[in-house]
């Protein structure tokens, strides 16, 4: 049970505003100088020093009960005594505040959803969590009990020194008191990323998977699940007109099937094209969408998509409904395909690649990638990175414990899987270009239908990945990474360098899998 009634009782809070429509919500964060409108009508926020997530100002409060089964190399601990200090000061803080009010679910199954309060200081911070989270039906609002607690409070600051924090921002998941505390960052995203964290350490007890993915489904059932990092295009690519948008981001995989988390998108709309992604930019220009360190044009108020001068991780906000072709019901069946996103900063990988079920395994430990610029504190460049699962900051127990849910569930539904490269090609960043979107598209929609499988395929000459010999729509040149590059020795040496790289990386899962997957990984060919 969480602590969410005695917290606000304890800290004597003045006006509470309890599920607010998003209307009043507007109203008030303009009327508080929190937002301003766009001229389209969304609500336009900024997050003043955090543009993005504070990862190493994570904390998982270090209780006996859960201590044995947290991943501690990969996760900051805090201790109880410390949390509990820094609580009363937090409650403290908050006496007399006008504090707004949000209850919600997480998680699209009745089966394995939790209930969440979330507590917000700033009304434009209630209505990002209105529109992330799923919102119950007016009724089951009468009788809510709330599960967790995510106490969402930007003006309160942390003392590293008493309470063993790196800074004075901090996010600290305490799982016994089933509460969130967030504190000395605007940044909207931590709010979900906290819950995300919560449900990554409770479900996998329940035999269920949770993934940091998009998803879709086709006109005949056949689900997709997108996994990826922020930035590598899982919001962009599931979002398609011809499937089903289950969610962008947040899904677990159960005994049922696929199941959305969440009840909104939170979708980077930096260089946001209405041609390229008219879904996505259709939302952004609604009343009821939070637009996040976008900036405005001073004489029209209209989004400038393009200009990157607050932060390259500009984000808009809305719920799942304001895409027409989004799922109802945020279920669907289990996956026939699943694609591992990469966005490979050196351009050596292929666009996309077929993988065995030990590659997958593979490449879903390596979760390599390009972090995007602005994506978190002090990046303004793309950075080659290795992200376990595609999602290590928000996975608290060790990555072989997903690793093998994702095996078993794969096996038991004989599942495709895919490596695609949505990074750059014909050299790397700064020389080469990001891959063509549409081209992408046109690869993703051969896989999903099967005709890709069906076609001719052949070994990557330096890698031995499986790839397509062509694709209808896509440059042939594309599919042989080493032939669009000018310069054939600066490829070579950056292949090497890349496999060099995967061969230190998964060195650190060696003792916890079979050594069939290491063999799998990514090598230069003699």
């Amino acid at each position: 049970m969480s602590d969410t009634i005695d917290i606000l009782a304890k800290a004597s809070p003045g006006t509470l505003h309890r599920n607010l429509a998003p209307a009043i919500l507007v109203s008030m964060a303009v009327s508080r100088g929190e937002a301003e409108l766009s001229a389209d009508g969304a609500l336009v926020a900024r997050t003043g020093q955090f543009t993005g997530r504070s990862p190493k100002d994570k904390h998982i409060v270090r209780h006996p009960s859960i201590e044995p089964h947290i991943d501690w190399s990969a996760n900051q601990p805090i201790e109880p005594a410390r949390m509990s200090a820094m609580l009363d000061r937090a409650i403290a803080h908050i006496g007399g505040s006008e504090l707004f009010i949000q209850d919600l679910y997480a998680g699209a199954d009745p089966a394995h959803r939790l209930k969440v309060r979330v507590v917000t200081e700033q009304a434009w911070h209630n209505l990002f969590a209105r529109n992330m989270f799923i919102r119950p039906e007016r009724a089951a609002l009468d009788d809510f009990t709330p599960g967790w607690t995510v106490l969402q409070l930007p003006s309160f600051l942390s003392d590293p020194e008493t309470d063993g924090t790196r800074s004075s921002t901090v996010i600290a998941i305490d799982f016994e008191r089933c509460l969130v505390l967030i504190g000395g960052t605007h940044y909207a995203g931590e709010i979900k990323k906290s819950i995300f964290s919560v449900l990554n350490y409770l479900l996998p007890e329940r035999g269920v998977m949770p993934m940091h993915c998009s998803a879709n489904v086709g006109p005949d059932g056949d689900a997709a699940v997108f996994f990826g990092l922020s930035g590598t295009g899982k919001t962009t690519l599931s979002a398609d007109a011809s499937r089903t948008l289950v969610g962008d981001d947040e899904h677990g995989w159960s005994e049922d099937g696929i199941f959305n988390f969440e009840g909104g998108c939170y979708a980077k709309s930096i260089k946001l094209d209405a041609v390229a992604e008219p879904e996505i930019h259709a939302a952004s220009t609604r009343f009821g969408t939070v637009l996040e360190n976008v900036v405005l044009d001073p004489l029209t108020r209209a989004p400038m998509w393009d200009d990157g001068s607050l932060t390259e991780n500009t984000r808009s906000c809305y719920p799942l409904d304001f895409i027409p072709n989004a799922s109802r019901t945020g279920t669907a069946g289990h996956p026939k395909n699943i694609i591992m996103l990469t966005a490979d900063a050196f351009g050596v990988l292929p666009p996309i690649a077929r993988l065995g079920p030990e590659e997958a395994m593979y490449h879903f430990l390596s979760g390599y990638t390009a972090k995007v610029a602005g994506t978190e504190r002090g990046l303004t460049e793309p950075e080659a990175t290795f992200s376990a699962c595609f999602g290590a900051p928000f996975m608290p127990r060790h990555p072989s414990a997903y690793a093998e849910l994702l095996r078993r569930m794969m096996t038991a539904h004989d599942v495709r899987c895919w490596l695609v490269n949505t990074g750059w090609t014909g050299g790397g960043y700064g020389t080469g270009s990001r891959m063509p979107i549409h081209m992408t598209r046109a690869l993703l929609t051969a896989a999903l239908s099967g005709e890709l499988a069906k076609g001719e395929m052949q070994k990557d000459p330096v890698f031995g990945l499986t790839v397509p010999v062509h694709c209808a729509g896509v440059d042939p040149l594309l599919l042989r990474p080493r032939d669009a590059w000018a310069d054939k020795a600066a490829y070579d040496a950056s292949a090497r360098d890349v496999a060099a790289r995967f061969a230190s990386n998964f060195a650190r899962y060696e003792g916890h899998v079979e050594d069939v997957v290491g063999a799998a990984g990514i090598r230069v060919a003699a």
